[in-house]
């Protein structure tokens, strides 16, 4: 099968011939497989902000590729400290690990902490040309073959927290919610025209959401979450299915996000991404929901990658392949970007595993 045929077939709950596969990488776990692959070159993609190049993924067998407009963008930027282009500041934090030394980027300043900033406050455009051309580029290159992604994470929730303060923003809930509906409003709307540009462009799928779980409970009350966002979630997938009705919609959130898994369902979501395995029961969600929806990931970053034996990690991949891969709808990727606490031998111990899983229907 090709790339993209595998992807559709399992997403129309039809076992493919393997289950596919999606991978990203921070910067530095990218830079140390290129090496071990020994490749070459270093133009940078941007699927969210980490370090995948289209070449290094193809070479890996990769079935989906990404492009990504919006401001999860803003991750991994150059320099020590820095300010987006929605005047969100950011610091960056290296930590050391056995492989060496790596970094993250953190919030630092919130541009709306202050409520006189909000009604003179103006967000990026999302119209301007040069956001598609990378989208543009790779769907002429590569959709013969590959199955196209257009990603706008960090749709609304997480961006809005980003732009107020998360303990902010959370009080404007209760407290003052005209107000986080107007907040909540500037991240949608940029959204949303990003993500209908990526549909006419001819994206296959469309990947958005925001972490609303923590690890064993959601971040916010279910009835919050349906009161701020749903509502908001429901028009931007009936906008972009209008656009096209073929095209699929994922919705992203790390965490235990189990009450509202009905609610996604019922607003036209096709696929649910990461699964995280130490929050959510892969096998209890694939009873409940696996007729009505596909999957995205379910191996697990926290624990099996980093610390586990590529025995362990083998094994993990042949568990999901035959149980949220069984009769199709399971796209198997790590739930994160692959860390550079990773053993090389388990990270290719995942991907030699998902070629096996050939022998599993």
């Amino acid at each position: 099968m090709k790339p993209r045929t595998r992807v559709e077939t399992t997403l129309n709950h039809i076992a493919p011939d393997r289950c596919p596969l999606q991978v990203s990488f921070t910067p530095e776990f990218a830079e140390r497989l290129r090496r071990d692959m020994g490749l070459t070159g270093d133009s940078v993609h941007n699927p969210h902000g980490g370090g995948n190049t289209y070449d290094l993924e193809i070479a890996l067998g990769a079935d989906l590729l990404l492009t990504s407009v919006g401001w999860a963008n803003s991750y991994y930027q150059d320099g020590d400290i820095y300010t987006d282009e929605w005047g969100i500041g950011w610091r960056s934090v290296n930590y050391q690990t056995k492989f060496g030394v790596g970094r993250y980027t953190e919030i630092s300043d919130h541009p709306l902490a202050d409520d006189s900033a909000i009604e003179s406050y103006e967000a990026p455009d999302p119209y301007r040309l040069e956001l598609y051309k990378d989208a543009e580029n790779m769907i002429a290159k590569y959709k013969q073959d590959y199955w196209i992604v257009g990603v706008t994470v960090t749709t609304i929730f997480e961006c809005a927290w980003a732009l107020r303060g998360l303990d902010q923003l959370l009080m404007d809930f209760l407290i003052d919610p005209d107000l986080a509906e107007a907040i909540l409003n500037i991240p949608y709307n940029y959204h949303l025209a990003a993500a209908k540009k990526l549909v006419e462009l001819g994206v296959d799928m469309v990947w958005t959401g925001d972490d609303v779980g923590a690890q064993s409970a959601m971040l916010m009350s279910p009835d919050l979450w349906r009161k701020f966002l749903k509502p908001r979630m429901a028009n931007f997938v009936s906008s972009l299915k209008a656009i096209n009705p073929d095209v699929k919609v994922a919705y992203h959130s790390d965490g235990n996000i189990y009450p509202i898994i009905p609610d996604l369902i019922e607003i036209g979501i096709d696929v649910l991404n990461p699964i995280q395995p130490g929050s959510m029961d892969p096998m209890l969600l694939k009873r409940q929901y696996g007729d009505r929806l596909s999957f995205w990931g379910s191996i697990d970053v926290q624990s099996t990658l980093p610390f586990g034996t590529p025995g362990d990690v083998r094994q993990e991949v042949m568990c999901r392949a035959s149980t949220l891969g069984k009769g199709g709808g399971l796209i198997l990727a790590p739930t994160h970007h692959v860390q550079l606490d990773t053993p090389l031998e388990n990270f290719w111990a995942m991907v030699n595993a998902v070629r096996d899983t050939s022998c599993i229907k």
